[in-house]
């Protein structure tokens, strides 16, 4: 029997092979590094909105006071609410900035339950690129309400949900395509470290948002829009979909690595990477699983809806936090937005260490159940602490809640939709992703909402409620933990 290989130390023995002969493992790296970027430019672009709030409504009463100071005589210079933008000058401007979150995430959730259904449908590269065009057109615009001087709440609004909807094109389609090059073999390590790109690009959101909020807030969508529209040309450029086997095959490859579409053909001699443009389905090919089909996976209700209470959390300290330090803190927008990426510097290092203790344990439902047990604690603590300690618990608490929510979107979501009960089909991926994301984004949606809404009674209000959201997914993955046994 010939030797299995490595993939990294694979090389094809025939140099007449087309397209450019090179390892698996140089294949799967360039198809790692390129979909990490894309989908970091997906949140890249959906962070400005949080540090762009607190520019939105600003109390000037303070300088008012100042005008009035040792002369009765200077005419009074400002209100409290003269420097805001219309129309969150009002009283009830938590409750208006909630409910752009909510439109975008509200959006976001409907959108993604489809977007998975026709992300199996149509060829991942151009699906991908037509939605990354149009986030960054929807982006823009937003801060061309700022050029031009726009004061509908409707056309924020408008905006919003437009972005919310063509933004779900992404998720699906980078599970997909990563899931089709990599196999089970170290799956949470490697997607955990993959999934880092959420915080990447939270974090150079929050820095390239900051840099303009405080002169001219209009740039800081503009130039996360551009950013991401350049990368959907990327995308359609660059972006390879999937692997085959050539038939001349003559030597195995570790079959652990290989996609579970590849497995019934793995003594094959080299993989090659295919850019689909057109879908050809042959008779013996499986067809795409069906909504109702994928929610009978096991395990797919029980994730999906422990995503709903972890993205919750995650998502409210997202969209909020950077307003809460300028508040508790008295901090300007662009100092709170860079101590913000605190929390999102936890979650890159809890992300990957969940994927590395779900790999080593195999039980990905306990270590999820695990780190939201730890959690409700760094949330609490954060109620009572000083400014600088609290600062300290939110590295911990965004490794903790950020933890089981990459890991549930990442290697559970790609186990799901190979599962064994689709006895090698592996066009339920997309679907199962879709499904779980779009849960979670069910959460995602109705955290923001509340937090504008419980903020106008003390901010203490969010907190307990972040507590009672990562006790209920708690909850939840400890029913899935029997998935585990």
């Amino acid at each position: 029997m010939p030797p299995v290989l490595s993939p990294c130390r694979y090389r094809a023995s025939s140099p007449l092979l087309m397209p450019p002969v090179l390892s698996p493992c140089r294949y799967r790296a360039f198809t790692f590094g390129l979909t990490f970027l894309l989908y970091t430019s997906f949140h890249l672009s959906r962070k400005p909105i949080s540090i762009v709030k607190s520019e939105l409504h600003k109390n000037c009463s303070a300088l008012h006071e100042l005008s009035t100071t040792g002369s009765r005589q200077l005419p009074r210079l400002h209100t409290e609410t003269d420097c805001s933008w219309k129309p969150f000058d009002k009283s009830n401007y938590k409750q208006l900035l909630g409910a752009m979150d909510y439109s975008f995430l509200c959006a976001y959730a409907v959108g993604m339950y489809l977007s998975g259904i026709i992300g199996e449908r149509l060829p991942i590269r151009l699906y991908l690129t037509f939605g990354m065009l149009m986030s960054g057109l929807f982006t823009c615009l937003f801060g061309l309400g700022r050029i031009y001087n726009i004061h509908n709440l409707s056309f924020y609004i408008f905006v919003q949900v437009a972005n919310g909807l063509v933004q779900t094109t992404g998720w699906p389609s980078v599970v997909t395509c990563i899931g089709n090059w990599f196999g089970k073999g170290r799956r949470g390590l490697i997607m955990g470290i993959w999934n880092s790109h959420t915080s990447v690009g939270n974090i150079l959101g929050s820095l390239i948002a900051g840099y303009w909020v405080s002169s001219n807030w209009g740039l800081s969508f503009i130039v996360p829009g551009l950013v991401i529209a350049a990368m959907g040309i990327v995308c359609f450029l660059f972006l390879i979909e999937r692997a085959y086997c050539s038939v001349t095959g003559c030597r195995k490859i570790g079959r652990d690595f290989l996609p579970v579409d590849l497995r019934e053909n793995w003594d094959t001699e080299l993989l090659l990477p295919v850019q689909q443009v057109v879908v050809v389905k042959s008779e013996s090919e499986p067809s795409a699983i069906s909504f109702m089909g994928a929610l009978r996976i096991p395990g797919v209700i029980e994730f999906s809806l422990c995503l709903l209470f972890a993205k919750l959390v995650s998502y409210t300290f997202l969209f909020w936090l950077p307003l809460y330090i300028t508040k508790a803190a008295h901090l300007d927008a662009k100092k709170a937005g860079e101590l913000s990426t605190l929390f999102d510097v936890g979650g890159i290092v809890g992300g990957i260490l969940a994927g590395v203790i779900s790999d080593k344990l195999g039980k990905r439902a306990t270590t999820c159940a695990v780190m939201l047990l730890l959690a409700a604690p760094t949330v609490s603590r954060s109620v009572s602490l000083s400014l600088g300690l609290a600062l300290c618990m939110l590295l911990v608490c965004g490794g903790l809640v950020n933890g089981p929510y990459a890991l549930i979107t990442t290697a559970v979501s790609a186990d799901l939709g190979t599962h064994k009960s689709l006895k090698g089909n592996s066009r339920a991926l997309s679907t199962v992703t879709a499904i779980i994301d779009g849960t979670g984004s069910v959460g995602a949606a109705i955290g923001p909402l509340l937090a504008g809404v419980l903020s106008s009674r003390g901010w203490n209000q969010v907190f307990y409620m972040l507590m009672a959201a990562d006790f209920l997914a708690l909850v939840v993955c400890a029913h899935a933990n029997l998935l585990d046994s």
